[in-house]
């Protein structure tokens, strides 16, 4: 080893010995650019998550209207099998989002972090385009109400011919700005319009018991992935923060935290893009089944708690699942207010 290497060596851990016996607030490791989650300061959690909520809300319902009710999906329906339709489309789902989730760490192992670049582009193209049609199609009838063999021709037209070239150029100019773009805030408006299409969707197209399934099955499979040591989550975080300054799980620093001796710098959070997906999944579900908007606004309410709970639990922790503790109280606090609510 040369002179200069040892000496920058010296350097290196006199700060990591700084931040061990000095300091009280440790930062996080940094979180690569292109991963999907939104930046914002501690204090401000609630408002990518309320955005989300309330938009999602909208097109969902918009979508209702136009349709004249829900849109069934699943793989079995629960007219026919009841809560057993559900809770079978709910392990379907599950179990995809595990395979997947472990094949895309096998390719990460394989060709590195920058795959993801590809996994991510072709998800955002795919669900971008897609979807960005459908409710592209929904405000265009609902602008138009059809009725008349003009009215009716003009909205063809506009749906399925102008509409998609429109959103393909949309699609792309999205995907573009979303991997050159150095721009925080860029990055999290592309984050909330992708979280929002999908919870959109999802809170419209699936069946009450089918999306209780998905929530509960999801937010099992988020403490696993993002706790335990194989987890693909906790995996993928720390491939991506390997060449980060410093290593936020030297042994010492791990040991002052759970001390209390030093905590996690929590004055910026990240949330991914999958948590606001499925918080507003469940306020969307909430006012597509119930057609209750005290409901929907109860649900928030708990999940906005339980994301506080988790984030708060963040300067003790590295990271920690999103899902579980929000989810949980949506979930109960939808049911209780529905059962209350019916009462009256």
């Amino acid at each position: 080893m040369s002179e200069d290497a040892k000496k920058s060596e010296n350097i290196d851990r006199n700060e990591l010995e700084n931040i061990q016996n000095s300091e009280k607030v440790v930062k996080k490791d940094s979180i690569p650019h292109f991963l999907p989650t939104y930046r914002i300061s501690f204090k401000l959690f609630p408002i990518p998550i309320l955005i989300v909520i309330v938009l999602a809300g909208i097109l969902a319902y918009m979508a209702y209207f136009v349709n004249g009710g829900p849109i069934e999906g699943g793989y079995f329906s629960e007219e026919d099998l009841g809560a057993l339709g559900g809770i079978l489309n709910g392990i379907i789902f599950t179990v995809t989002a595990v395979g997947a989730a472990f094949f895309i760490i096998f390719l990460i192992r394989k060709r590195g972090i920058d795959v993801l670049k590809y996994i991510f582009g072709f998800s955002f193209g795919l669900l971008g385009f897609t979807l960005s049609w459908f409710f592209a199609s929904i405000i265009i009838f609902l602008i138009l109400l059809p009725d008349t063999p003009s009215s009716i021709n003009t909205y063809y037209i506009l749906s399925d011919i102008i509409s998609p070239i429109l959103v393909a150029v949309f699609t792309g100019l999205l995907l573009y700005k979303y991997f050159t773009s150095k721009s925080i805030n860029t990055k999290n408006l592309i984050v909330l319009y992708i979280s929002l299409l999908i919870s959109a969707s999802m809170g419209l197209m699936m069946p009450l018991w089918t999306t209780l399934a998905i929530l509960i099955g999801i937010s099992f499979w988020d403490i696993y992935a993002v706790l335990n040591k194989r987890g693909p989550i906790k995996e993928m975080i720390d491939i991506a923060s390997k060449n980060d300054k410093y290593d936020l799980y030297d042994d010492q620093i791990e040991e002052s935290i759970k001390k209390g001796d030093l905590i996690y710098d929590t004055s910026k959070v990240e949330i991914g893009i999958g948590d606001l997906a499925f918080y507003s999944m469940l306020t969307t579900s909430a006012l597509i089944q119930t057609g209750n908007v005290l409901i929907m606004v109860f649900t928030a309410l708990a999940i906005l708690i339980g994301t506080g709970i988790t984030l708060n639990q963040l300067k003790h922790n590295k990271i920690l699942p999103g899902l579980p503790i929000s989810i949980f109280l949506g979930i109960g606090t939808m049911l209780l207010s529905w059962y209350l609510i019916s009462l009256i």
